[in-house]
């Protein structure tokens, strides 16, 4: 079975998992954020350690335990009745992060639409990743060198995904205006 889906797509910070939240509350959208399931990981765990290793360099997790723990998460969401595949729309925030992952999942996910939060202001998307890491105790957000890293990171493999999809169902939002205005434009695409 494919999922319908659509992706949250953008740098670190430029508000995903804020408009992730929201649209999760929407009855028949489900909202998986792969950064919370794998900082939703004991510390003491393989992957935990291993998603320890690479986030606290910035770097991303490799492909086939991000993808393991992203099925893991569905199908226990599926399991206990969270989503429900049939009738619910998957909002996705951190997967794919690159094209190979993209490639992986082409079978698994009917991808909709990919909401593009573009913030041109580099600095803006540092401030943000800086408090987000105090108000929810992110310790992979807390390092300036950590958080340039990610986005280079981000510049390099995971904004590739963008031409993986194509023109066509990839909607540009505008990631530096108020966090409303973001949500009514990601609505306006799919009302």
């Amino acid at each position: 079975m494919k999922y319908n889906c659509i992706l949250l797509f953008g740098a670190p910070g430029a508000g995903k998992g804020t408009q992730g939240k929201i649209l999760g509350v929407i009855p028949h959208f489900f909202h998986c954020a792969c950064g919370d399931v794998f900082r939703n990981l004991r510390a003491d765990s393989d992957l935990g350690r291993l998603f320890i290793d690479y986030s606290g360099k910035g770097q991303l997790v490799p492909d086939e335990p991000t993808i393991e723990l992203w099925r893991q998460f569905i199908d226990n969401s599926t399991r206990i009745g969270r989503f429900h595949p049939g009738q619910d729309t998957l909002v996705l925030d951190g997967i794919p992060r690159n094209v190979r992952q993209a490639e992986i999942l082409r079978d698994t996910l009917d991808v909709k639409g990919v909401f593009y939060l573009k913030s041109v202001n580099e600095e803006k998307l540092v401030e943000r990743i800086q408090r987000r890491a105090i108000k929810e105790n992110r310790l992979d957000d807390a390092n300036l060198d950590v958080i340039r890293g990610r986005l280079k990171v981000y510049e390099q493999e995971t904004k590739p995904v963008l031409s993986f999809y194509g023109n066509q169902i990839v909607h540009q939002i505008n990631a530096d205006q108020m966090p409303a205005k973001v949500l009514c434009d990601i609505l306006g695409f799919l009302i």
